[in-house]
């Protein structure tokens, strides 16, 4: 399965939501949506800064994960950005790959 760092910033709505219903309410409802897609959660954290939540998964693929993105920022309580993460297995695979290019003016 890949793995996926979703950034997630709360709108108004979505501050307030955490407000009413809590945390542990809202890791549920991912988990839910998470395992639905036929994924896991790895990790979920609350942070200072420009993002409030950082979500760690695993899932089926890119698509799995850009429809829930997508479906989670269209409901208007978050903006999230995706993050495709790669292990060293991968990116030495990476490595080995030809790739025909040229730099401009080279």
């Amino acid at each position: 399965m890949a793995k996926y760092l979703f950034k997630v910033q709360l709108t108004t709505d979505g501050l307030k939501g955490l407000l009413r219903e809590g945390a542990s309410a809202r890791r549920e409802v991912v988990t839910r949506m998470v395992e639905g897609l036929g994924g896991r959660v790895e990790t979920m954290y609350w942070a200072f800064g420009d993002d409030d939540v950082y979500v760690t998964a695993e899932l089926p693929g890119n698509t799995s994960a850009a429809a829930m993105g997508m479906v989670v920022s269209a409901a208007g309580g978050v903006r999230t950005s995706t993050v495709v993460l790669l292990s060293a297995d991968e990116i030495d695979e990476a490595v080995r790959q030809q790739v025909d290019y040229r730099a401009p003016g080279a």
